[in-house]
């Protein structure tokens, strides 16, 4: 079980839920990043796994405190005053991983609906985040970024659900073109009948257990490979 902690950032306090891995030995670390939910018993479990994997894991609380809303529109999580406030967010929780004597190598990010969004763009703007990891992101959002160059060397895949095209939508392949013309490397893989939050066990109505053991199974391939 993991804990709440504060660290500096976004011009003050930020907090999140931090899990150490219980070996004793230094090792990568993770920031698991929330969808409009918050930060709800599936993103805290989600940390807990991670560092059950052998991550230190951080999921920082981009709502502060407040109460878990569900927009009327999922892609007015992605409006820019809220994602400059999620890239400084972002980034200290970043330097603060970095600085914590539990961790050794290298930061990665992984997240989920309006967070997958995020959890990839953070590896364009973070020198700290190496690989990411996006699970059925919101693609486009408005003002989406052309400019990926903060990717050269980096590493992401995402996971498409079918409720939300696939990996042949647009946004999807405008992201992945775009890190891969910045010199990263862009995995999409394909999870046919799901929908979208299937990932997340709390909701049983969307979970698909085979897809999100092997969605699972992916990202830690992933940060094993290039975390280190």
């Amino acid at each position: 079980m993991g804990e709440m902690v504060s660290f500096t950032g976004n011009g003050g306090t930020s907090e999140g839920y931090l899990a150490i891995p219980s070996g004793g030995v230094a090792s990568p670390a993770v920031i698991v990043i929330q969808d409009w939910w918050g930060l709800v018993p599936h993103v805290r479990a989600v940390v807990d796994r991670f560092a059950d994997a052998g991550f230190v894991a951080l999921a920082p609380d981009f709502r502060h405190g407040g109460p878990a809303v569900k927009p009327t529109e999922p892609r007015q999580m992605l409006n820019s005053t809220q994602m400059d406030e999620a890239a400084s967010d972002i980034a200290a929780a970043a330097e603060y991983l970095a600085d914590r004597p539990e961790v050794a190598g290298k930061v990665g990010c992984a997240g989920f609906c309006a967070g997958a969004s995020l959890a990839l763009w953070s590896g364009r703007f973070s020198e700290r985040i190496v690989a990411t990891a996006g699970f059925y992101p919101r693609l486009p959002w408005e003002g989406m970024p052309t400019d990926w160059s903060g990717y050269a060397g980096k590493a992401s895949l995402v996971h498409c659900s079918e409720a939300d095209g696939l990996s042949a939508a647009d946004g999807v392949q405008s992201v992945s073109r775009s890190i891969e013309a910045a010199g990263g490397t862009c995995q999409t893989f394909d999870y046919p009948g799901t929908a979208h939050a299937f990932f997340n066990e709390d909701r049983p109505e969307h979970f698909d257990q085979r897809a999100a053991a092997t969605a699972w199974a992916r990202t830690l391939e992933l940060f094993r490979a290039k975390l280190g």
